[in-house]
């Protein structure tokens, strides 16, 4: 009778490298590795030796990276949402691209089981599997940390040394990192205590802001609808317009955020990200949506970006509240088309001009020279109206001896 089998979410990393012998150890599955490429940088050929190595019967390495800017990273981008005001959340919408294509596997599979590296700690574990159970809720979920005996990153060291292992960390260089197209995250080690400043040769992207060049230098991005389209009056595909917008950040040392954040389970964390494209790409975007936006949509787009960057973080992504909120986006953008200018300096990025065949800039209306379109003594009626309640209150207030 053949064995049942589960696939595991595979990066080569430290915690998934160890999983596949537990598996084999504690379990009697026939495990099926699948590394989603969504843009880490690296080569994920080597792996298919390694995960077979350890044990896995099979490894899928799939490319998406399209899948991944087009119809995560975008839609993210076009709401305006930002995690408590700073994180742009790139390994929460990875999450969900990854754990479809787990679920799309296991059934080509006919596996039973889906397992992940996250830890019982942190927000990974709810993104994994709030999407597994959205798309098949009868497929098990097997999370290790949840239930083995290794209790740190020290000691998963120590079982893969023991086992012959190569894993791409040691005790002395000890963050836990995550990479795709959008950013790198690093947590743990010196960067647990809030009050340690983070050392610059952390960073993996970014060059130093201190070390950037002393010039500054301008990136023109074209928005259709809030999509982003072409850089510099290229016209560039999806993932393509990301890593050239992540080499030019990268190099002026834009994108670098340190923040202690509130993790979904409860407690606050800290960590340090490097995200140049998705900066940038936000910036131009805020700057745009100003000029073309009118001021009750524009500022209600900006509550739901809150909602919206909530829903993300929680792993709620296939959810109908998140899809409602981009129907909603979908038809606010109609408008929001143009070109929006940056410049980037020494970590700084910062507008540098906008423009729009829908703007709603009507410099006639707001010159401080003379016009003939706007009557100021109108605002004095507005103003009356406008403060009627302030006036019926106040003569209350008088009334009553308050």
């Amino acid at each position: 009778m053949a064995k049942e089998k589960v696939i595991l979410a595979y990066s080569g990393g430290l915690d998934t490298s160890i999983i596949i012998p537990w598996l084999k150890e504690n379990y009697d599955y026939d495990v099926i590795a699948m590394a989603g490429d969504v843009g880490q940088g690296e080569e994920l050929e080597p792996l298919n030796e390694k995960a077979i190595k350890t044990g896995a019967s099979k490894l899928y390495i799939e490319d998406l990276r399209e899948d991944y800017v087009v119809n995560y990273i975008f839609p993210t981008l076009r709401a305006g949402a930002v995690y408590e005001g700073k994180y742009l959340l790139g390994t929460s919408h990875a999450r969900p691209c990854i754990a479809k294509r787990l679920v799309e596997i296991a059934h080509k599979e006919g596996a039973s089981a889906i397992a992940h590296g996250a830890t019982g700690k942190g927000n990974d574990q709810v993104r994994f599997e709030l999407t597994i159970m959205a798309l098949d809720p009868k497929i098990k979920i097997i999370a290790p940390w949840r239930t083995w005996d290794i209790k740190s990153r020290e000691e998963e060291i120590d079982y893969a040394n023991a086992r012959g292992i190569p894993v791409p960390v040691t005790k002395e260089h000890n963050y836990s990192m995550d990479r795709n197209i959008w950013h790198l995250s690093h947590e743990g080690s010196d960067l647990e205590d809030p009050w340690n400043m983070h050392k610059e040769d952390m960073y993996m992207i970014c060059t130093p802001p201190s070390k950037a060049p002393d010039a500054y230098e301008c990136v023109e991005i074209e928005f259709d609808k809030g999509t982003p389209v072409a850089v510099n009056g290229e016209k560039l595909p999806p993932v393509k317009l990301v890593e050239v917008l992540n080499d030019l950040g990268a190099k002026h040392g834009v994108g670098i955020a340190d923040l202690v954040e509130n993790r979904l389970v409860g407690m606050k964390c800290r960590g340090v990200y490097e995200t140049p494209g998705g900066t940038i790409l936000y910036e131009a975007l805020r700057q745009l949506e100003r000029l073309t936006l009118d001021r009750q949509l524009l500022h209600y787009k900006e509550m739901l970006a809150i909602r919206y960057a909530e829903l993300v973080y929680d792993g709620c992504w296939f959810t109908p509240l998140r899809e409602s909120i981009d129907a909603f986006v979908n038809t606010a953008m109609e408008t929001c088309s143009g070109i929006s200018r940056v410049k980037l300096f020494k970590g700084n990025c910062s507008p540098a001009g906008v423009k729009s065949p829908y703007s709603l800039y009507d410099q006639e209306l707001v010159t401080f020279e003379e016009d003939d379109v706007y009557n100021q003594y109108d605002a004095e009626g507005f103003i009356r109206l406008f403060g009627l309640p302030l006036k019926v209150r106040s003569m209350m207030l008088a009334k009553n001896g308050k």
